[in-house]
């Protein structure tokens, strides 16, 4: 618009020049119409003032908002990144805003772009609109997880701290929004409510209006199947925009959707309908969902660390230096404890140190890409909406380093590396998280056959504390173990028998705080025939040989 109105200033002033000829001055009868010349002027230099300092300004509060958080990210990095608000935040000002800002660009709009939004330096990225999407989804999976209130999330509020600015309402429509085109329709709802909350205090302009907010605000609930309140919503919509085409055509609709919903619970209460039974459908359907939802429970208690073993558990429960099946660890015990005892799970305490740590995250970054799953149904490695976080591989052979860390795991676990798989190193996203899964392939399924047999074990080396958020938990089991830097866990997933042992199902909780890096081994049955012959039996003893002396030491 600003530049339409330049090119006309440019074509009054130029039709000026060019047809005249220079008779103007001949006649006042001539010269009067330029007075009208000369106000639209006037008139369009006003106007086009009024909106470049309407645009500056716009820009100048962009500015300041982007000052002032890269300020504050850059005096702690990690702690900055590591809280899922500011790190959508940060996404939505590197797609949605900075969207708005080029196109309130209009003079140098060319040197702009070539030194900033076009021009793909090395070290510069643009995240995407599916990353958007992405930090959304995650801050609702951590709403959800740790029982977190929209108004508190918007306010920058963890489990009652501030840790971050708070959001605008233009942060609570996009986050609204990419929940509604991902078809949450709950979810959406209530941000678009926190952004119709804000809109109203904050009086500021934005790209989007009070009417906008509504519309999606009166289409999630009629979506949602709540007719009442999308007819109520409408109305409100209609008041402060009655000339809004699409809300005028969605009344009518919904009066009749309500009207036609209400006949039909008439229907239904006299057993008249002639249609199969709703409520019926709607139990069976509930009852196959039950083990799903009473899993998910347990799995989301046990991450807020909820859920504490019973005493029967934890009286069984040691801790020692470990000196038994390898030389070396007679020189430099382990400190080991029994988080579990049948099936045992093992957390082996200061088994990584710092410079190995560092190396290993260093190394594997640039590597890193979107971490898989294995299709039951084909094998292939494929991408899951059920694991967020990134990975790589690293192989023995490329580094001194590597190849000590899985002699390591020889040592303290007992058991060959020989057809174990190359490291995995795991870094988690915005609310990075890992459902509940087994590590063992089950019969069905067609995921280790380029290996010598079934993932025999586990072990998972933490390479970073979590601030919140990021526990292991094994939800069989109701076990919550919370990541601890240099420290791993162990724990079989196979019976002696070499069946899956059910027992072992875990997942990754979602970080709500902090970063969370962590690496693993997965060792396979080949080459451990001789270490831990099969048999018929399931697990009954201890997975860690006694050791060879009368007495342990006990640490505790």
């Amino acid at each position: 618009m600003y530049r339409v109105n330049i090119f006309c200033l440019l074509s009054i002033l130029l039709s000026l020049v060019t047809t005249s000829h220079g008779e103007l001055f001949t006649a006042i009868s001539d010269v009067e119409p330029l007075l009208e010349t000369h106000k639209k002027i006037i008139d369009d230099l006003e106007d086009y003032i009024k909106k470049e300092e309407d645009r500056l300004q716009a820009l100048k509060r962009h500015l300041v908002i982007y000052r002032r958080e890269h300020e504050q990210a850059m005096e702690d990095i990690p702690n900055y990144l590591g809280n899922p608000i500011n790190a959508f935040t940060l996404i939505k000002r590197l797609t949605i805003d900075l969207d708005d800002i080029e196109k309130s660009i209009e003079i140098g709009t060319e040197y702009i772009k070539n030194i900033t939004i076009i021009n793909n330096h090395a070290n510069v990225k643009y995240p995407t609109l599916e990353d958007l999407t992405g930090a959304a989804q995650a801050l609702t999976r951590l709403q959800q997880t740790y029982k977190l209130d929209v108004k508190d999330l918007s306010e920058g509020r963890l489990n009652g701290v501030v840790y971050s600015t708070p959001m605008s309402a233009g942060d609570c429509y996009e986050l609204g929004k990419a929940l509604y085109n991902e078809k949450d329709y709950d979810n959406a709802l209530d941000w678009m409510m926190e952004a119709l909350y804000k809109f109203v205090d904050e009086d500021q302009p934005y790209p989007f209006s009070e009417a906008d907010i509504l519309e999606y605000i009166s289409f999630s609930h009629y979506l949602l199947g709540d007719l009442k309140s999308a007819i109520e919503w409408t109305k409100n919509l209609l008041l402060i925009e009655p000339k809004h085409s699409r809300a005028a055509g969605n009344l009518p609709h919904y009066q009749k959707a309500l009207q036609d919903k209400e006949l039909q619970a008439k229907k239904r209460r006299k057993g008249d309908t002639g249609e199969p039974d709703i409520e019926y459908e709607a139990q069976v359907k509930e009852s196959r969902s039950t083990s799903y939802n009473a899993e998910r429970q347990s799995y989301e208690a046990l991450c807020r660390g909820e859920k504490e073993l019973p005493p029967e558990i934890t009286k069984t429960l040691t801790c020692r230096y470990m000196t038994e099946n390898h030389p070396f660890l007679r020189l430099a015990p382990v400190r080991m404890e029994y988080l579990y005892r049948n099936p045992d799970i093992i957390v082996f305490n200061d088994v990584l140190s710092d410079y190995e740590i560092d190396y290993i995250k260093r190394i594997a970054q640039p590597r890193f890409r979107r971490a898989t799953v294995h299709d039951p149904a084909t094998g292939e490695l494929v991408p899951a909406h059920y694991r967020i976080s990134k990975s790589a591989w690293l192989k023995d052979e490329e580094s001194a380093v590597v190849a000590r860390v899985s002699r390591r795991v020889a040592d303290i676990t007992g058991l060959s590396m020989t057809t174990a798989e190359e490291l995995q190193v795991v870094n988690y996203g915005i609310g990075g998280h890992y459902d509940p899964h087994f590590d063992f392939a089950r019969k069905e399924e067609n995921a280790f056959e380029k290996f010598n047999g079934n993932r025999i074990a586990t072990v998972l080396f933490y390479m970073s504390d979590v601030a919140q958020g990021g526990a292991t938990v094994f939800t069989e089991l109701g076990l919550s173990v919370f990541p601890r830097r240099g420290s791993a866990v162990f724990w079989l997933n196979l019976h002696p028998s070499g069946e899956g042992d059910l027992a072992t199902r875990h997942a990754a909780c979602p970080v709500l705080r902090g970063s969370k890096w962590v690496c693993n081994k997965w060792i396979h049955q080949g080459g451990q025939e001789l270490i831990r012959p099969c048999n018929l039996e399931y697990q009954k003893e201890s997975i860690i040989r006694p050791i060879p002396q009368p007495i342990e030491k006990f640490f505790r």
